[in-house]
């Protein structure tokens, strides 16, 4: 029965995302010619909201938990597991304070109606991963660029999403890379659960009710990290993962 449900719930959901990235594509565009960066990143926070809005008409709800105490201040360098699209918008959401900036496949710089354009104007990483020193560059100029703002930068070590929810191994070049290039920084552990259930039959139809949850682990500063504490920084973010179901 929730399957078939699901039938109807996907297609409005998909209808009304659809309008919001179209409608905050030109918003985007107005705000960072006509009034610069601190007006683009107010309407990509406002995307990313409306976004989370969206998918409450598929049942979804989102809970942050937060580490005691959060950095007052970036850089951080913000480590999370990766389950589906839908770890993005609570991120960008909710850790706004921190301006978080992404590591994202290049793919996805365009052809995506406000996605695209945040990720190739709002100071995110667009790496090839077929070509490694491309990606070298990039990561290392996004790592550069948040030891020079204090904003943040989103790392999935995973590399893809799990379709289970269980956690695959840490690739650890992007990471270190970033580190390297924000001595200053401190790592911010996040573990999601949950998302991959928007996906549980697929792409369509998406999955309802799910209970998306993100837990914020205390940072970690990246003065001093060892492959030890690299093992660790892995394990506090699987420790929090849910079984699979």
């Amino acid at each position: 029965m929730a399957k078939i449900l699901a039938y109807p719930l996907s297609a409005i959901y998909l209808l009304v995302f659809g309008i919001v990235l179209v409608v905050f594509h030109p918003v985007q565009w107005v705000c960072l010619n006509l009034f610069g960066y601190q007006a683009h990143k107010a309407s990509v926070s406002l995307l990313n909201l409306c976004i989370m809005r969206c998918t409450h008409i598929l049942g979804t709800t989102y809970r942050f938990e937060y580490a005691d105490p959060m950095p007052e201040s970036g850089p951080l360098i913000i480590v999370t597991n990766h389950q589906s699209m839908y770890d993005i918008p609570p991120l960008i959401w909710y850790l706004r304070k921190y301006h978080p900036k992404f590591v994202s496949k290049k793919e996805l710089g365009k052809g995506i109606p406000s996605v695209s354009f945040n990720l190739r104007h709002g100071g995110s990483a667009l790496i090839d991963r077929k070509d490694r020193r491309q990606a070298r560059a990039e990561l290392e100029r996004l790592g550069a660029y948040i030891e020079k703002t204090g904003r943040s930068a989103v790392i999935f070590p995973e590399g893809t999403r799990s379709r289970t929810g269980e956690p695959k191994p840490f690739r650890t070049f992007g990471l270190s890379l970033l580190m390297d290039q924000a001595p200053s920084a401190q790592i911010l552990p996040v573990t999601i659960n949950n998302s991959w259930k928007l996906f549980r039959y697929g792409t369509f139809p998406l999955g309802l009710g799910a209970r998306v949850r993100f837990t914020v682990h205390p940072p970690m500063p990246v003065a001093g990290f060892t492959p030890e504490k690299m093992k660790e920084l892995e394990a506090k973010i699987a420790s929090k993962i849910d079984p699979p179901a």
